[in-house]
């Protein structure tokens, strides 16, 4: 869900603005995103209007990042295809494709973790 955003990128030329480092190109649940180079996935995504970057696998409950740092786990998304990825610790490249992480993770993936194949009964 993307609205307007609370969080502004402030100008260069503002006083202790930042300095203009240009923008790139993401995509997020299939919505393409200008967003400025060089910040977190988090930090562009938030900038971006982004409210809701998954949701809790036992209420469906809506979250989003909390602590910006990497300990409270809530800023999860799947990144260029890998899941549970702590979007506040990758920055934004160019092309980059993310998606909300809705509930829990597929049992398959945890079978692959396992060395299973996903067909032992």
């Amino acid at each position: 869900m993307v609205t307007d955003s609370l969080f502004k990128v402030l100008p260069a030329d503002a006083p202790g603005g930042a300095i203009d480092t240009g923008t790139v190109t993401i995509t997020f649940d299939g919505k393409a995103l200008r967003v400025p180079q060089g910040a977190s996935v988090a930090a562009a995504l938030l900038a971006a209007g982004v409210e809701r970057f998954r949701t809790t696998p036992v209420s469906g409950a809506a979250r989003a990042p909390y602590c910006m740092m990497g300990v409270c786990f809530e800023c999860l998304v799947e990144i260029d295809g890998v899941a549970n990825r702590q979007s506040c610790l990758v920055p934004v490249a160019d092309g980059m494709a993310i998606r909300s992480q809705l509930g829990m993770r597929e049992l398959n993936d945890f079978i692959g973790l396992a060395g299973g194949t996903g067909d032992e009964r």
